[in-house]
């Protein structure tokens, strides 16, 4: 299992190795003493599971208000998407940045996404299953999101008429929120 830094500090892509042989392959999904040893440190509350039927299905950006901030362990089960996420730590160097990543079924890579960040992806293929574990369980009083396409964020999701809920429709522009994590948040507290 490799461990690869992405240019916004904290994001990295968490590489299995796939064992082959007649019958198909293996490989290791996650573990927390490889991973550890590599400075990676995560305790998941809960595994969730997606499946968008339509390619072009946008479902973002997301995330959960400290103190019930999560971080995401993110993979494809079947299918493509370009996974985005966006830094929105105030005070961070890189606030309003953002990296899109495109994670395949073939591909065994997982995107890491610590608490901190907005996150969405949109589906490049029908029939599309997302797998991602957080750190913290889902909480309906801290659950937010940014508009998918708000212009400060220039974000190219590469289709132009998402399939969208109604909640990511009517999402707000990142500059007409409370700051998401302000100076000195703190999730564990």
């Amino acid at each position: 299992m490799k461990v690869e830094p992405l240019e916004l500090d904290g994001l990295c892509l968490i590489r299995p190795v796939r064992h082959g042989d007649a019958r198909g392959w293996f490989e290791e999904a996650w573990s927390a003493p490889r991973l550890r040893a590599a400075g990676l440190e995560a305790n998941f509350e809960q595994d969730n599971l997606s499946y968008s039927a339509a390619a072009g299905t946008l479902r973002g950006l997301h995330f959960q208000a400290p103190p019930a901030a999560q971080g995401k362990l993110v993979s494809v089960v079947t299918g493509a998407i370009l996974d985005v996420v966006v830094d929105v730590r105030t005070g961070s160097p890189s606030y309003g940045r953002h990296v899109a990543i495109r994670l395949t079924e073939d591909d065994p890579a997982r995107l890491w996404a610590p608490e901190g960040f907005l996150h969405g992806f949109v589906t490049l293929t029908a029939g599309t299953r997302v797998a991602y574990k957080v750190t913290r369980a889902y909480s309906a009083e801290h659950d937010r999101c940014v508009a998918w396409n708000d212009p400060d964020l220039a974000i190219d999701w590469g289709v132009e008429s998402p399939v969208l809920s109604a909640k990511d429709a009517q999402a707000p522009r990142l500059r007409d929120m409370p700051a998401p994590f302000p100076p000195g948040w703190n999730t564990r507290s």
